[in-house]
């Protein structure tokens, strides 16, 4: 049986997906510390004392605190990033240099947010990054690698302070309608469902690479 979650190591927690974990996870059962990783300052004093928040460069991430796992949303888009270098400096440069120095820090079961699609084989360039951030987590060797790979996010960024996404926005629109005729396979799906998720098999998953596809990230979360 897994041990338990007492403290996590999380980086990617202003997205939507990082925000949901983040909350979710200090409503974890047991948790005593969630050391988040950050770009900039925080607008304010965290709010629970578990919490300790930590402004990183990931091009030169620090020693980590030891933890008993590692949550992984870092991510962006081509459009926000402003061109296809910068993306993959995000998407797989810091993705994968976090991943590394929470195996520095001891961690044995890492979680990632990755997206519907990834493949290192294909042809677009955003899928394919995606996939190679997936295979070079794999080639690292933890114990318990989860992969979440949703469908479109739904979500509320506007609160996040992030601009808009018309893919999204158009998404959220149709969900509600459309969904049952949408294959759950490509169902949109909200964003604190792929949190409990991801944080439930990481918390659970025997050893070995869980990849949850978005049918199934529906399936978790929402138990």
């Amino acid at each position: 049986m897994p041990p338990a979650l007492h403290s996590l190591l999380l980086a990617g927690s202003t997205g939507l997906v990082g925000r949901a974990l983040q909350a979710q996870a200090l409503a974890w059962p047991g948790l005593q510390a969630l050391h988040l990783l950050l770009r900039r300052p925080p607008p304010a004093a965290p709010a629970d004392p578990r919490m300790h928040p930590r402004v990183v460069d990931f091009r030169a991430l620090p020693a980590l605190p030891p933890a008993d796992g590692a949550l992984c949303a870092l991510g962006t888009t081509i459009k926000a990033a402003g061109s296809q270098a910068a993306f993959r400096a995000v998407d797989f440069d810091a993705v994968l240099a976090f991943a590394r120095a929470a195996q520095l820090a001891g961690v044995t079961r890492l979680g990632v947010v990755s997206a519907l699609g990834a493949d290192a084989r294909s042809g677009v360039f955003y899928n394919r990054v995606k996939g190679e951030a997936e295979a070079a987590l794999r080639a690292l060797g933890f114990d318990t690698l989860v992969i979440a790979r949703p469908s479109l996010l739904l979500g509320d960024r506007a609160a996040l302070g992030q601009p808009p996404r018309p893919g999204e926005r158009l998404g959220q629109l149709l969900a509600a309608p459309l969904a049952p005729l949408i294959p759950p396979a490509w169902r949109p799906i909200r964003a604190d469902v792929v949190a409990r998720a991801l944080l439930r098999t990481l918390a659970e998953a025997p050893a070995g690479v869980q990849v949850l596809e978005s049918s199934r990230l529906q399936e978790v979360g929402r138990r």
